[in-house]
């Protein structure tokens, strides 16, 4: 099945292009696949500007966010797993939408859990 985080992250952001909002995300940066500035990373977290007017190349894909972002003067390639957005939300008023913590799966978890029988 399909998530629909990603539908809503859109929907959202779409939304707050259009109300003239500057859309936000607050991500776990403790997702391996994450690609942030690290100096701007806190308590394993980051709040990211994604407005179109902050953003160049944004890409809000089922699987990943993506887009250049200027950070303390120096462009940067940011990436995020859409499993690793926690909120999306408004700057001005925080109006947004919170979303189910996932984490990556072991390998090892999907292995059956056999006991041995005498």
């Amino acid at each position: 099945m399909v998530a629909v985080a990603p539908y809503l992250i859109r929907a959202y952001h779409q939304w707050m292009e259009d109300s003239d909002f500057t859309a936000h995300i607050l991500v776990d940066c403790s997702h391996s696949d994450v690609v942030v500035p690290e100096q701007f990373i806190q308590d394993n977290r980051i709040v990211l500007n994604i407005a179109s007017t902050a953003t160049q190349s944004l890409v809000l894909d089922n699987d990943y966010i993506s887009f250049k972002a200027r950070f303390s003067g120096q462009s940067i390639d940011i990436y995020i797993p859409t499993s690793a957005v926690l909120s999306i939300y408004t700057g001005e008023n925080g109006e947004g939408m919170f979303f189910e913590v996932q984490k990556p799966t072991d390998p090892e978890d999907k292995k059956p859990k056999l006991t041995l029988l005498d």
